[in-house]
């Protein structure tokens, strides 16, 4: 047993230990000459220069050293480099069994003392990227039963897989792994020092930080040591699941894209002939691209993988510039029709006559067949009753008269051919304004198609991610 004597002097009391035969898990027994603080630093004198060593009395003990932290401010996320910085108030707590004292004979039941002065375990978060630049607490906190309590503000700068691909909708996972730096189990150990249950409930009343991200939850993980692990350094996890605040990046970014997109959408309803439309798409996708190098900032840095609101950036800006592609194409077929040649067969049997049902512009080709056949039969009749009152001459002039005529429908015949050359020229251009309408028509229906199809996908996709904790 650890024996502890008090003797006196002339003029100060003067605490001496003598140790013989020191039992295992015993403590030190400290005697105080007055129930003040400086008795009691006075009887601590002794123990004080142990803090070279562990405090245990037998070395074959582990310190159990009893771990927790409250979050109390998240600050920021750098995707490109992939860390997380927080402000944590952090508390470790472990048993010196080199003290132990009366409080009743020394007059406290704790006192605080520097850091300096103990062992401290060398307990570091192997996530650690930064220096710690929270300020310095030089002391801690030590009970009548040896029970030692150090607590200090850390500002960690820790390594964190993040995963930006359903920005900002985008759930973090980050880790705090606590262990020893060079002890093995068989000298330190980790455990929780308070349930995980009241460490997340006191980080949320006290967080300060009310931007960007949410504190969704805190679970740890305890590695599991067997008997073979006995040079291994034991280990603590804590697990932070954070979730980012989208409202600033809905506001910003995705109403004014789905507003631009939507506008895109309508200007369809524009006749395809006209110039405003194809002015108001390139005006669209100029006014896109000026909002996008706007918002920039707001966008993350890539880290391992493209964030989704890029992909729908970027398909957004795609169906802007696929619709004026559309607009230049069917503008060509409706203002310039007369250069083309007839239209093929194969052209009016898929488009015509098989698409332009499906989208509701069934071929009128045939009507205007028969109207533009009913008018030409009517001035032959006249060419022919104005040939009959020249044959109701004389016979001596039957050869003139036949010459005359011969000639006269020769310039007839020449006539009707240069009147049937603008109809037949109209025909052609109104077959391939018809396939420019179709045409038209049907790109509307599968542009309305790709973007709900892509939108409902890309919604679903942020709506499971945001939902899943």
């Amino acid at each position: 047993m650890a024996v502890t004597r008090l003797y006196p002097s002339h003029a100060r009391f003067r605490v001496m230990l003598y140790i013989s035969m020191p039992a295992p898990c015993s403590s030190i027994m400290l005697n105080c000459s007055r129930p003040n603080p400086p008795a009691l630093l006075e009887a601590l004198a002794p123990v004080l220069k142990l803090q070279s060593i562990r405090p245990v009395m037998n070395i074959t003990t582990y310190t159990n050293v009893r771990i927790y932290f409250i979050l109390y401010g998240i600050l920021g996320v750098d995707e490109k480099a992939q860390l997380l910085t927080t402000y944590i108030w952090l508390n470790f707590e472990w048993q010196n069994e080199f003290v132990h004292w009366d409080p009743i004979q020394c007059g406290a039941k704790m006192i605080s003392l520097p850091r300096a002065s103990f062992w401290v375990p060398d307990v570091v978060i192997n996530e650690f990227m930064d220096d710690n630049t929270a300020p310095n607490v030089p002391y801690v906190y030590l009970t009548h039963d040896g029970h030692v309590r150090d607590a200090q503000p850390v500002r960690v700068v820790s390594s964190c897989n993040l995963n930006i691909y359903t920005f900002p909708f985008d759930i973090q996972n980050c880790t705090f792994t606590f262990n020893s730096y060079i002890h093995s189990v068989k000298d330190v150990r980790m455990s929780l020092g308070k349930p995980v249950e009241d460490i997340l409930a006191y980080s949320r009343k006290v967080m300060t930080t009310m931007g960007e991200w949410q504190l969704l939850d805190i679970t740890y993980h305890k590695y599991i040591m067997s008997e073979k692990d006995k040079f291994v350094i034991d280990e603590l996890a804590f697990h932070i699941t954070l979730r980012r605040r989208a409202t600033l990046y809905v506001v910003n970014l995705l109403i004014p894209s789905c507003f631009l997109i939507t506008l895109d959408l309508f200007s369809f309803l524009l006749p395809p002939q006209c110039v405003d439309r194809s002015s108001i798409k390139m005006t669209l996708i100029l006014g896109y691209t000026v909002f996008l190098l706007i918002m920039n900032d707001l966008l993350p840095i890539t880290g391992n993988s493209i964030p989704l609101i890029n992909v729908f950036f970027s398909l957004c800006l795609a169906l802007m510039v696929a619709s004026l592609l559309e607009t230049i194409l069917i503008t060509n077929l409706l203002c310039g029709p007369r250069k083309l040649s007839a239209v093929p067969r194969w052209v009016q049997v898929i488009i015509l006559q098989t698409l332009g049902c499906l989208v509701g512009l069934p071929p009128k080709l045939e009507e205007q067949r028969n109207t533009e056949t009913k008018v030409f039969p009517v001035v032959a009749v006249q060419g022919e009753s104005g040939e009959k009152p020249s044959e109701e001459k004389g016979s001596e002039e039957v050869d003139m008269t036949l010459e005359e005529l011969r000639k006269l429908g020769k310039d007839l015949q020449a006539i009707r051919l240069q009147m049937d050359k603008p109809l037949t020229d109209n025909q052609m251009s109104e077959e391939w304004i018809q396939v420019g309408f179709v045409l038209d028509r049907l790109l509307f229906v599968l542009y309305i198609l790709f973007v709900s199809i892509s939108f409902i996908t890309i919604i679903c996709v942020w709506a499971q991610s945001y939902d899943t904790i």
